[in-house]
């Protein structure tokens, strides 16, 4: 069913978030956009000290879901930009430097989605 399925996503969306921390992320946020979007049900969003955390984040988060069949289906940014785009289907990760956070305030975008912690 689909609740199975949301289940299963929102399990591989906090496993992102576990390894966002790991890697030294921060403020690290889950919002559940399924009620008001069609392209994903979840949005990741983390802050990357620097350049460096920014694309070890990417890198490993992208390691770590392909063994779950969890490939993304596009990439956009870089992290010298300061903002990375890992689309996962049903998952979106955004890795932002503090400054690009603090630009596209998508929490605020995004406000009426469900915030989702631990």
């Amino acid at each position: 069913s689909d609740f199975i399925v949301k289940a299963e996503t929102l399990t591989l969306a906090k496993e992102i978030g576990i390894i966002i921390e790991e890697k030294h992320g921060r403020d690290i946020v889950i919002i559940d956009i399924s009620n008001q979007s069609s392209f994903a049900d979840f949005f990741v969003n983390a802050t990357a000290g620097n350049v460096r955390i920014l694309a070890t984040l990417q890198d490993e988060i992208e390691k770590r879901m392909a063994p779950a069949g969890l490939l993304a289906r596009g990439v956009e940014g870089r992290p010298d930009s300061g903002w990375v785009l890992l689309d996962f289907g049903d998952i979106i990760v955004n890795l932002f430097s503090e400054e690009q956070r603090n630009n596209y305030q998508i929490e605020k975008i995004w406000s009426d989605g469900a915030f989702i912690t631990g």
